[in-house]
């Protein structure tokens, strides 16, 4: 029963982390389309950036101090116009904040799309600067899509990221089943209880006949001790002196 139960914990644990065929495709699709929508909003850049501006042929100088652009807005600008221009170019890079963690799992994350969407930016306002005619190259139109980008990310990005790519925290792995104990009133309880008796049993003879047999060692190990004390508390036997007499008539014979 345990073995059982655990091998039935393991199949559902190995059925959650595989992937289902409807699961995979509905992933496949949302990248499909995420691919067909950055596409589309490729073609929108280039369309919105990379025209020629004969209007402003003369006028556009390249910007590489940041804030600058927007000092100008705020300066020379309508209220409006400012807020077309700061709003245009924030909107204009959402989409990548938004369709970068769908399009590409490895994305994912506010650096990482911040990081790309910088890059592109960069590579976009460069191609203004020296094939465009009317445009030039602003660090303040990197820093509104860059920042733009972030903001789509935060608000649908991370979110449209892990529920296509199923994005889970790794929790700890579950400890097996404890063994299944048998019910009290069944044939195997009871030839448990009767093995653990008898094994109880021998258990408490065994540790008697050993208390037995360590008191009788120690009474024997007393007793000789004890013999061997009064053997040696025994006097020895006395020496006898031989007389004047005897000395001088052992004397006389030897001469």
């Amino acid at each position: 029963m345990a073995r059982s139960a655990v091998r039935g914990r393991t199949a559902e644990g190995s059925g959650e982390g595989r992937r289902s065929p409807l699961a995979a495709l509905a992933r496949w699709a949302a990248m499909a389309l995420a691919f067909v929508a950055m596409v589309a909003f490729g073609a929108v850049l280039a369309r919105a950036t990379l025209a020629p501006s004969y209007a402003s042929e003369g006028l556009a100088h390249a910007n590489l101090q940041p804030g600058a652009s927007l000092r100008q807005y705020y300066e020379r600008y309508t209220v409006a116009g400012a807020v077309r221009q700061v709003g245009g170019n924030v909107l204009l890079g959402m989409p990548f904040g938004v369709l970068l963690p769908v399009l590409a799992p490895k994305a994912r994350g506010a650096l990482r799309v911040v990081v790309t969407t910088g890059l592109v930016m960069i590579l976009v306002e460069l191609a203004q600067g020296a094939v465009v005619q009317g445009r030039a190259f602003d660090v303040d139109d990197v820093i509104m899509n860059t920042a733009g980008a972030l903001l789509g990310y935060l608000l649908f990005g991370r979110r449209l990221g892990r529920a296509v790519h199923d994005v889970r925290p790794a929790g700890p792995a579950e400890d097996p089943a404890p063994a299944a104990k048998p019910a009290a009133g069944t044939r195997t309880s009871r030839i448990t209880k009767a093995f653990r008796g008898r094994g109880s049993g021998a258990a408490g003879k065994t540790s008697t006949a050993g208390k037995t047999g360590k008191s009788a060692a120690a009474g024997k190990g007393a007793r000789k001790g004890a013999a061997k004390g009064a053997k040696a508390a025994e006097p020895g036997p006395r020496r006898s002196f031989p007389s004047f007499g005897t000395v001088r008539r052992k004397a006389a014979r030897r001469s």
